[in-house]
């Protein structure tokens, strides 16, 4: 059974452009909810701020972490903030007192490092940390979501990880590949080689679109933990060098539920309705 999700949107939107992605921007919204009966409640906080170190260089910091107040299962909660060690408190407040030491402990990693070497950059420029949570879906209490990574300190570009994980909400567990197929891993890798071109990434050379394929870094394309799934397709998410050079992007593979048919685990198809 689906559940509604309460949201309550702030009206503060910051736009955050990664050098080359797939959606090259995302969107942080800030949202503020009150708890109600029978509803899945999501809420966020945001945090960014940014500090001038002299001048040649300033820094910026932004984080964005969904806050779960219907999640009380503690090993769960550690799980979906596995990037952020230490956290103790889930709460609103309590993630947005641990992101505010995050953001002073990075402007103090790099004011603290001998800064001789500030005054010989060549322009003005920003380096930056971003960290970011989205709420991807939430269906049949399976919880999913996608973090996204991003930094840059000089150079010709940053860099940039996308990440998706599904949590079920029933069994208070990160799902595993294993937990929805049992298909074998040379027939994965083959599904996943024949359908990299089906989501295009938006690369172009000139006026042509160039293919996933023609980027490739690896002649074979290792099924990885970095999936989600809709009602059509089970989504396997590379980041930037996973499996092909940086201009390609991050890149989405698609392999249908028809591809999988007779592989999938009864006790999640049983759940998942395609």
């Amino acid at each position: 059974m689906k559940k509604t999700i309460a949201f309550a949107l702030l009206s503060t939107i910051i736009f955050f452009t990664a050098c080359k992605k797939n959606n090259a921007e995302n969107t942080a919204k800030e949202i503020h909810t009150e708890i109600k009966d029978n509803q899945f409640v999501v809420d966020s906080v945001l945090i960014k701020d940014s500090a001038k170190m002299n001048e040649k260089l300033s820094l910026k910091y932004e984080a964005k972490m969904l806050v779960f107040p219907s999640i009380k299962d503690q090993a769960l909660l550690d799980s979906i903030y596995y990037y952020k060690k230490g956290i103790t408190d889930f709460s609103r407040q309590g993630l947005k007192t641990f992101l505010e030491k995050d953001k002073q402990d990075y402007f103090s990693s790099l004011k603290n490092k001998n800064t001789d070497w500030m005054g010989d950059l060549p322009n003005p420029q920003t380096w930056e940390t971003g960290s970011y949570m989205k709420l991807k879906s939430l269906s049949e209490d399976f919880l999913q979501i996608e973090y996204l990574f991003s930094s840059y300190e000089g150079g010709a570009h940053g860099n940039y990880g996308i990440f998706e994980r599904v949590f079920d909400l029933k069994s208070n567990k990160k799902i595993q590949l294993k937990d929805i197929t049992t298909i074998e891993k040379a027939k994965l890798e083959e599904l996943l080689k024949k359908n990299i071109d089906k989501i295009p990434s938006g690369t172009t050379s000139g006026q042509e679109t160039v293919k996933n394929s023609d980027m490739l870094l690896v002649d074979v394309i290792p099924a990885n933990d970095n999936f989600y799934f809709d009602d059509k397709n089970l989504y396997f998410h590379y980041s930037p060098y996973g499996i092909a050079a940086f201009a390609a992007g991050d890149i989405v593979i698609p392999v249908s539920w028809d591809e999988l048919k007779g592989t999938i685990n009864p006790q999640f198809e049983g759940r998942f309705k395609k």
